[in-house]
């Protein structure tokens, strides 16, 4: 495919010379322009993105959401495809850009999402993945924040693209078991600024149906090993989310009683 589509790919980096280059030249052929966004790169990240003819922008860490919208504002062309620096544009997913940019019915498609997880392609665990990734502007596209993840706003209705995005997510066990700690304990902030209270059912059973339903429901085993590692990750994940909402409520209890 050597045509380029009226497309500008929008990329938030900081530090992602691991996988950046084969994400770029997952789409470089067919994107018109792609918009990186860096927020202090100390390692190659910015003389990779130069190599491929990318427009870069420096601004300083302001959030997920913050750094996207910057992003999209840096846009030229009507559509914007929205992906992270670790993930890869299939050759499947390719032509269905082009058919989405051609047709006149809707301004947001949803893209499912494929862990590549400690040199294995998975199949079931994970998935499916869908997220709101590309988006024509007349959608008026917005990102919004949570404590854990960020979303994107827009008007109208959406549809789902054939093909997938190939998510480098976890380097090793080192570094999943370090975001699932994070993610655990940026969820339990956001469920106890809601309000949302500590029950012991929750500690003792969703970890075990959020197990249950990666492995066993939705097949998670087919994917080996790997596939048991992603299901205990979403116990463990659980299990901490909901252990630290109970010390959350613990130390504003004792804090009330001037402990």
């Amino acid at each position: 495919m050597s045509d380029k589509l009226p497309i500008s790919v929008a990329i938030i980096t900081n530090n992602e010379e691991r996988i950046l280059a084969v994400t770029l030249s997952s789409i470089a052929d067919i994107a018109d322009e792609i918009i990186v966004v860096d927020s202090g790169s100390t390692d190659n990240t910015i003389a990779i993105a130069e190599n491929f003819g990318c427009k870069i922008f420096r601004q300083e860490w302001k959030g997920y959401a913050s750094q996207k919208n910057f992003a999209l504002s840096k846009c030229s062309n009507d559509w914007i495809l929205c992906i992270d620096a670790d993930e890869v544009v299939s050759e499947k997913l390719k032509k269905s850009l082009v058919s989405a940019i051609n047709q006149k019915k809707v301004s947001v498609f949803l893209i499912n999402r494929r862990t590549y997880y400690l040199g294995k392609l998975l199949k079931r665990a994970w998935q499916p993945d869908w997220k709101h990734r590309l988006v024509n502007k007349s959608a008026n596209p917005q990102w919004e924040n949570d404590f854990v993840h960020e979303t994107l706003l827009f008007n109208g209705e959406a549809e789902k693209l054939q093909g997938e995005l190939i998510h480098y997510s976890y380097r090793n066990l080192n570094h999943h078991i370090k975001k699932t700690i994070e993610y655990a304990k940026l969820s339990a902030e956001s469920l106890y600024n809601s309000g949302i209270k500590f029950k012991f059912l929750n500690l003792v059973l969703n970890p075990l149906f959020k197990f249950l339903r990666l492995y066993i429901i939705n097949l998670g085993f087919v994917d080996g090993i790997q596939g048991l590692f992603a299901g205990f990750s979403a116990f463990f994940y659980t299990f901490l989310k909901y252990a630290y909402l109970w010390e959350l409520e613990f130390m504003e209890k004792h804090r009330g009683n001037g402990e």
